[in-house]
């Protein structure tokens, strides 16, 4: 599988709330989470990131072509409370998605283990025998005919879970340069926002909660 070029954008991360345990940002569509492999890849949210915030440490991470809501940590005790309530799905995430053609019914669920497909990574694919459980919740906001405006829940945190369950309904996610094809590949980005996220502070254990309008 050829490997796309890796050209990320200039527009800066955008800070949403930082205090002295978590930093919340806003990431841009086209850049990655974390260093990727090979020369070049070495710009990336976390790196934009470690000159005004220096402790920084990973949680969690988005899709390069996701743009979205992200949280880090800042201490050691910050990474391990944040990354425990991800580990066990207690962190609340909505995305916010557009899709090819009308999605029916206006709420439903896709329920499809996922498994890494080897020979052409990093595409995922649905397996029944080998893949892990995966869950997605929808709730339609509009539609028509040609595309449809959509809340998207994971239930589960799945590599590429939104976007191959998407897929597998026939419901592409826009613009999706892996699991979309024809008119529904030929979007300026992929159309997935992560929308929100809710959890509980690391330091008080009060539950708060973070958003971002999608930007499409």
């Amino acid at each position: 599988m050829t490997p796309f070029a890796y050209a990320p954008p200039p527009e800066q991360p955008q800070v949403l709330h930082a205090d002295h345990e978590l930093l919340v940002v806003a990431k841009p569509s086209g850049l990655l989470s974390v260093p990727g492999r090979g020369e070049g890849k070495d710009d990336c949210l976390i790196n934009r990131l470690r000159g005004a915030f220096p402790t920084i440490l990973l949680v969690h991470r988005l899709d390069q072509d996701t743009s979205g809501v992200m949280v880090f940590g800042l201490t050691p005790h910050a990474q391990r409370t944040l990354a425990k309530q991800f580990e066990e799905r207690r962190v609340k995430k909505a995305y916010v998605a557009r899709v090819a053609g009308r999605l029916e019914p206006r709420t439903g669920q896709v329920d499809l283990p996922l498994i890494v497909d080897w020979p052409n990574r990093p595409r995922q694919k649905v397996d029944h025998a080998e893949g892990r459980p995966a869950l997605t919740e929808w709730r339609v906001i509009r539609a028509t005919d040609d595309e449809t405006r959509v809340r998207l829940f994971p239930l589960t945190g799945r590599s590429h879970q939104l976007r191959v369950h998407m897929a597998e309904t026939g419901h592409p996610i826009l613009g999706d340069p892996l699991y979309a094809t024809g008119a529904a590949a030929d979007h300026p980005r992929l159309m997935l926002h992560a929308e929100s996220l809710r959890l509980r502070h690391p330091d008080s254990g009060v539950q708060v909660s973070f958003s971002q309008p999608a930007p499409f």
